[in-house]
């Protein structure tokens, strides 16, 4: 007994939904798992343990690739190279300095003492070591005349400032280039005898003014690295490419992938985070749809999405490596980006291929470049898909073309940002360039082909698939127009109240007019019981002979017959939410009233009258449910002027609101505020006059249009057609004053059957 109980507990512990739930996510991630890793482990790996080739590969075609290694290494020897780059300091205290020497020479000039003494001193100012210039120089600025020495300051000032721009280093002093700087910055009407005196001055007052510019030189380093071309290896057809033995080198390994080899091995550490990226990237995902896309959160939902990532983790796996398509250019990610956008909407298409564009890249190592192409156009081609009309397949081809010119701009720009840093082969370019783009263009085409296959396996419901329910040559449609007419015509004036409505707060129109053209489905069993079909018929009301308990029970049963047609005609379950939702559990009044008056108000309840529900949930089953009634109301005023409208309109949205029928639906106060203007707009377009005119005067009119051909075309317009146009112009304003006076007369009279008449039609 005990097995039993215990059997019976795991049974409901495994049958509940967050079990599955957790099951299916395990299951799921552990297959897109194998699936990433399939490139790893189920290809044979050519590499030994220890490094060296398992046997000999020849090249099946011509390869190329780059020897990273020597590039880096002859990218380093040419920065090794380049000199530092030195610029001129600050030389203020150098050129004071000079200043402060020629002022000492001018004072010893000056002092008072014989040339000895002053020989001696000036001795002090300078330090020749060994220069045989030494007694030319003393002499000559102890005995030159004062405006001879200014003359030679000045030049060798002008010298000096010469030598400092040009800059001077250490090298120069190691290498005794000081006194050819300055022969060479000296101006030329200088003297030999002057050039001896500005080098021994010179000489006394400069120092190494340059300084190492750090950024300059690492610029310079930076060109130099730029300039070096990559070191190629090529592998021509036949070649051996490495020996059963040989250690396999970097370059080697390149070649062997290029020719179509795994070189790759996933270790237990790279399973683990291959699992671990899956997990975060689903989990990002139901996080998104649970808090911004519920509607998305369903099993079928739910399947497509697993069922696309594991079908682009299988392409990315089984990429045709060594071939002519070797690019990751050929994953069709702009077609998975356009189908989730039909299927979804281009918020969760564009959450979800970056999601797993991102899961795809870091697994199967897809260099940053395609990801990032990628990811910019399906951007470009959810937003370009949510934009077009779904009841032209056409457009959808369009898009393709589309996102084939994003491709397109896009791997340009990239592989002009790329050339710019290291240069890259043309035809690679190219190649790349022209996969990319028919991946694009094709991209409409697959999706076309693809979506009748996910309507059907997974009964979702896309715009085109909507717009197919639409077509009025659908079974159920074609019931409903010949067997309830009447309900048909309703079906299709509530359907353009609901469209237009539905586009104006931006709500899905598509949804809003086929949900509205089935709603009242459920009145083909019971027809003639519904007061827009008697008339098309002939026949009297049969709710005459009913109690009013037994018509409610025929008139609320519409809607859960309608749901057993939808069922037995497969119309899709978003639908069925307009058929179950369209009245709420509201009351209906009329036969509530009814009941009232021939039991008594003490035997009447409002909740033994009401629809069974439930209320409307999303948008488009609210607008359906105000443009039911108000459509209903409108065929019962006499008047369909715009305050007559808009009263009859904002009194029944009033009373929904009241009766709470609009709580669980996401409608705001805008909303409803633009709904109503647009179905006042809508409702007197379809309630429009026309002029009645006099059957004589149109006689009169014929006879007159006859005449007409006989004259000449100067006197078309004759004194008879005047007097034609002022009789039609006095009766329109007879016609008009007689029927003014008897609508206040019969207004009165009418008020009582005329909100009978609502009441009953709305109840339906």
């Amino acid at each position: 007994m005990k097995k039993i109980e215990f059997f019976n507990l795991l049974a409901d512990t495994f049958s509940s939904t967050k079990v599955i739930n957790l099951i299916a996510f395990v299951l799921f991630v552990l297959l897109m798992t194998a699936t990433l890793g399939a490139r790893y482990y189920l290809f044979q790996s050519i590499i030994a343990d220890d490094g060296t080739s398992k046997k000999e590969i020849i090249a099946p075609k011509t390869i190329k690739v780059v020897d990273t290694f020597k590039t880096e290494q002859n990218k380093k020897e040419i920065a090794q190279k380049v000199e530092p780059i030195l610029t001129p300091a600050e030389d203020t205290y150098i050129k004071n300095n000079f200043a402060t020497l020629v002022k000492a020479i001018e004072q010893i000039r000056t002092k008072k003492t014989n040339y000895a003494q002053k020989r001696e001193d000036m001795m002090l100012l300078f330090d020749f070591d060994g220069n045989y210039n030494r007694d030319y120089v003393l002499n000559y600025l102890i005995n030159s005349s004062d405006e001879h020495l200014q003359n030679t300051f000045a030049k060798a000032k002008k010298t000096l400032t010469n030598v400092l721009n040009q800059g001077v280093t250490e090298k120069d002093f190691e290498k005794n280039n000081l006194n050819t700087m300055i022969l060479r910055n000296s101006h030329f009407e200088t003297s030999k005898g002057e050039i001896r005196v500005i080098s021994a001055l010179l000489e006394q007052v400069i120092v190494p003014n340059m300084v190492f510019d750090e950024t300059a030189t690492e610029l310079a380093k930076r060109n130099a690295i730029n300039s070096v071309a990559p070191t190629v290896v090529k592998f021509e057809k036949g070649d051996r490419i490495v020996f059963a033995g040989e250690p396999v080198t970097r370059v080697k390994k390149d070649a062997l992938q290029k020719a179509g080899y795994n070189i790759l091995e996933l270790n237990p550490k790279g399973v683990i985070g291959i699992i671990a990226l899956v997990s975060m990237g689903v989990i990002t995902l139901i996080y998104y749809l649970l808090y911004y896309e519920k509607q998305y959160v369903t099993k079928n939902y739910l399947s497509v999405l697993a069922i696309l990532a594991i079908l682009m983790a299988a392409l990315a796996t089984a990429l045709p490596s060594g071939t002519v398509i070797d690019s990751f250019y050929f994953l069709p990610f702009p077609a998975l980006a356009v189908l989730l956008s039909v299927v979804t909407n281009s918020r969760v298409s564009v959450i979800a291929t970056i999601i797993l564009i991102t899961v795809i890249s870091l697994s199967e190592q897809i260099p940053i470049q395609p990801a990032s192409v990628f990811i910019i156009v399906c951007i470009i081609a959810a937003i370009a898909t949510s934009k077009i009309r779904y009841s032209r397949r056409f457009d959808l081809i369009k898009i393709g073309g589309e996102v084939g010119f994003s491709m397109l701009f896009a791997i340009l720009i990239i592989y002009l940002i790329e050339n710019s840093i290291n240069p890259i082969d043309s035809i690679v370019v190219w190649k790349n360039t022209v996969i990319g783009t028919v991946n694009g263009l094709l991209s409409g085409i697959i999706v076309l082909g693809i979506i009748p296959l996910f309507e059907s396996m997974f009964k979702l419901v896309t715009p085109y698939g909507l717009a197919e329910l639409a077509d009025n040559n659908q079974p159920l449609l074609k019931r409903l127009q010949f067997e309830a007419p009447g309900t048909f015509a309703h079906c299709l004036m509530v359907a353009n109240l609901c469209e237009t409505a539905a586009e104006a707060i931006g709500a899905n129109p598509v949804l809003a007019r086929v949900g509205a053209l089935y709603h009242d489905i459920g009145k083909l069993k019971r027809p003639l019981f519904f007061v827009e079909n008697q008339t098309y018929f002939g026949i009297e009301n049969p709710h005459h002979k009913l109690n009013p308990r037994l018509s409610k029970m025929v008139i609320t049963a519409h809607p859960k017959d309608g749901i057993d047609l939808a069922k037995e005609y497969g119309l899709p379950q978003v639908v069925q939410s307009f058929i179950i939702q369209h009245h709420g559990d509201s009351v209906a009044s009329y036969f509530y009233n009814q009941a009232k008056l021939e039991e008594g108000e003490d035997k009447v309840t409002e909740e033994q009258f009401r629809y069974t529900g439930p209320r409307p949930n999303m948008k488009e089953t609210a607008i359906l449910m105000i443009a039911d009634s108000v459509e209903s109301a409108a065929r019962t005023l006499k008047d369909h002027s715009q305050e007559e409208l808009d009263a009859m309109i904002n009194k029944i949205i009033q009373t929904k609101l009241n009766d709470g029928q609009l709580s669980d639906s996401p409608l705001t106060l805008k909303d409803l505020k633009t709904i109503a203007s647009v179905f006042s707009k809508n409702l007197r377009a379809a309630h429009h006059q026309r002029i009645k005119y006099h059957e004589n005067i149109i006689q009169e009119l014929e006879e007159k249009a006859l005449k007409k051909k006989f004259v000449a075309p100067d006197k078309i317009i004759s004194d008879d057609e005047e007097k034609i146009e002022k009789k039609i112009q006095k009766h329109i304003q007879k016609n008009e004053e007689a029927a003014a006076k008897a609508e206040n007369e019969n207004n009165n009279e009418n008020n009582g059957e005329n909100k009978d008449n609502n009441e009953f039609q709305q109840d339906e």
